[in-house]
């Protein structure tokens, strides 16, 4: 499917790590962006100037993913804004959280409510409306919908390693964006969107810290097949290449990035 030439792609979570790192590299290849973030604006803001500096056009967009409105005013705030003059073809399901490390007899309700609510919920939630925007099956004249487009979830290496001991709440969370990657391409297949995933393994974010261990990522870089740990940069490249033309065939895939950690 060819791309408009005037496209835009809306990243979640896109003020820090690998979301920010998919704004950049987006840019790269001529995508405009929109940035969405939850609390830091400044971060956002950074990333909106980095991509202003490689030509493109940027937004930043407030919005928790959790929120069923809030997701729905964002999109109508880039329908006024970025989407007047370019058409949104590309989305990019990453924002996500994790927790401290914990056994499932002691996990809570609550850290199991948010868990869900953010990294599958939210997905749910920006999709429909993306899908909303880019299906031809929502085509209508003299509107700009139903161009189709491009979507890529991140999922994790732990949908398929398990998280045993320390997320399983998180590994099963992933394991429903993996279950709704292929079912959304198989629903999607003839409206021209192509929905695919990637699956990041062990990546040097600040994700670690924010799940109380800042050092995990030097800690298990030697138990990688590949030895090291992986960079946000080279995740956002399998975004990138999946939202691509070149990519135009593949829908309902899955990427491993994970340095051979999730193999078998």
């Amino acid at each position: 499917m060819a791309m408009p030439e005037k496209r835009y792609v809306l990243i979640t979570g896109g003020s820090r790590g690998i979301g920010a790192a998919c704004a950049l590299v987006c840019a790269r290849q001529g995508w405009d962006v929109a940035v969405n973030y939850t609390r830091d604006a400044n971060a956002a803001q950074q990333v909106v100037e980095q991509v202003q500096a490689l030509g493109r056009h940027a937004v930043a967009v407030q919005a928790d993913v959790s929120d069923e409105a809030a997701v729905t005013a964002m999109f109508e705030i880039l329908d006024a804004g970025l989407g007047r003059h370019n058409v949104l073809a590309g989305l990019v399901n990453n924002a996500g959280v994790v927790d401290v490390a914990s056994r499932v007899d002691e996990m809570t309700g609550e850290r199991l409510q948010r868990m869900f609510a953010i990294n599958v919920f939210g997905t749910f939630y920006a999709t429909r409306q993306a899908v909303m925007r880019m299906s031809t099956r929502h085509a209508a004249p003299g509107s700009s919908r139903g161009q189709g487009g491009a979507i890529v979830n991140v999922s994790s290496a732990a949908a398929r390693i398990g998280g045993a001991g320390q997320y399983v709440d998180y590994a099963a969370a992933k394991g429903a964006i993996d279950t709704f990657t292929y079912g959304l391409a198989r629903e999607l297949a003839t409206e021209g969107v192509r929905v695919n995933g990637v699956r990041p393994g062990i990546i040097d974010t600040e994700i670690h810290a924010s799940g109380g261990q800042p050092d995990r990522v030097k800690r298990l870089a030697p138990m990688v097949p590949m030895q090291r740990a992986g960079s946000a940069e080279e995740t956002a490249n399998a975004v990138a290449w999946l939202l691509s033309d070149a990519a135009s065939y593949c829908t309902g895939a899955m990427i491993d990035v994970s340095g051979g950690r999730s193999c078998g």
